[in-house]
């Protein structure tokens, strides 16, 4: 049998990369997300829908391993499924993220999963939970993930503020994910948002073609290539 060397690739390390942020606002949430989805330079898929329904009311952004987040949430919609059946109502935002936290805290030796769960519900109205690679949970009124975000946690920073309109917190949320695709070589692609309020759910997508450029960048028509 041979040893595990520079040229076993099963060894070596894969580098991944995307953007997501959620935030509060006055009477809802807002999740947004880049597209990209990258294994090191190799871009697998450029139209990736990172922001997942968990039930009606609750939806998680998944940053990590592809393959490990969507199978969380996979296993977490057959639960919520069944807890709604039982019970003859909607499930609460808390209670869908700690069925997320346990799954990825008992399996943290095994997973690559940072997820952010946020939804509204009629007891604790907008809420937003941060779910990092351990399995630790946080209440938190806006958080952002993935390798696009340690370039705009400033502009956040500088940024946020409670209590903003749903116009605002969603001009928030896009300009992040543009400036974190404009300066993050692993995040790319387009813009999905997805906003949660008491009355329900409302998708936007935003095509790259309609992202407007950053300071320093080139307009789209005058690239070459």
């Amino acid at each position: 049998m041979g040893q595990d060397g520079p040229g076993d690739l099963t060894m070596v390390p894969v580098s991944m990369g995307t953007t997501i942020v959620a935030t509060t606002f006055n009477g809802g949430v807002i999740l947004a997300a880049d597209s990209r989805t990258s294994s090191g330079a190799y871009i697998g898929n450029r139209a990736t829908d990172k922001i997942t329904p968990l039930c009606d009311n609750v939806y998680c952004l998944r940053s990590g391993s592809a393959a490990d987040t969507q199978a969380i949430a996979g296993y977490v919609q057959h639960f919520i499924a069944q807890h709604q059946a039982e019970e003859n109502d909607r499930i609460s935002v808390k209670t869908a993220a700690t069925l997320v936290r346990t799954l990825a805290y008992n399996n943290k030796d095994n997973l690559s999963a940072g997820l952010i769960v946020a939804g509204w519900d009629k007891h604790g109205g907008e809420q937003i939970y941060s779910i990092n690679l351990g399995g630790t949970m946080t209440q938190v009124p806006f958080t952002m993930s993935g390798s696009g975000s340690t370039y705009i946690y400033g502009y956040a920073d500088k940024n946020w503020r409670p209590n903003m309109t749903q116009e605002e917190a969603h001009d928030f949320v896009q300009r992040c994910i543009r400036y974190a695709i404009a300066w993050d070589a692993s995040s790319g692609g387009c813009i999905r948002t997805v906003t949660i309020t008491k009355d329900g759910v409302k998708r936007v997508f935003i095509p790259g073609e309609e992202i407007p450029p950053c300071f320093g960048e080139l307009p789209r028509e005058a690239r070459v290539g």
